[in-house]
């Protein structure tokens, strides 16, 4: 979409939120949650082929510089896609849960945790919003920072200046939430120390 970070170029600019490069950082996270975790289920969302194969890019090596199995599983986003998609995660055996960051997930983040807790498993999502209804744990961009940054392009923009000639500007603030409620629901105790390394832990 645009021709390079610092110089766009075209009619598009904006913050990239750094989605693909942090799920090594979200494994990483779920094997320190989970220490004898060996296999983690991952689901993509069926028929979204750029957005997964940039983040498959950086997890599938972080998955084997850590030692875990990945599962790559494809998931419908409707609530029948979801339950299949889990039941595979069963069948294969899984420790763990995680997923692609895409709006479609988002959009039904409340089923998905109904889900991971129904089958007892520990995940980590990429956005909070996950944990505020009810999911164990999340890293991501800090997208509040994001849309507040962005407003100032706006005004650029309707100001006279070109996206072309504003740079695409990356996420630079992180938010871990690890929710407790959610740990002793399947029985997962957090160590001292991951939970020292969050920004918000709720009880």
């Amino acid at each position: 979409m645009v021709a390079s970070l610092a110089r766009p170029g075209g009619n598009v600019t904006g913050f990239s939120s750094l989605a693909p490069e942090l799920n090594s950082k979200r494994l990483e996270i779920l094997k320190d949650a989970v220490p004898k975790l060996a296999r983690v289920g991952l689901l993509l969302l069926a028929g979204v082929g750029l957005a997964d194969d940039l983040q498959l890019k950086e997890v599938r090596p972080a998955a084997l510089a850590l030692k875990l199995k990945l599962e790559e599983i494809d998931a419908q986003s409707d609530p029948k896609g979801l339950e299949s998609a889990f039941q595979t995660a069963r069948q294969k055996q899984v420790n763990a849960i995680m997923m692609m960051a895409t709006r479609s997930f988002f959009a039904e983040r409340k089923r998905i945790v109904e889900l991971v807790g129904k089958y007892r498993l520990p995940a980590i999502y990429s956005q909070k919003e996950f944990v505020d209804e009810g999911g164990l744990m999340s890293y991501g961009a800090d997208y509040d920072d994001l849309f507040r940054r962005s407003a100032h392009y706006v005004d650029k923009i309707l100001k006279g200046t070109k996206p072309a000639d504003l740079s695409v500007q990356q996420a630079t603030k992180f938010e871990f939430v690890i929710n407790l409620k959610a740990a002793k629901q399947i029985g997962l105790t957090i160590s001292p120390e991951l939970l020292a390394r969050a920004n918000q832990v709720i009880k």
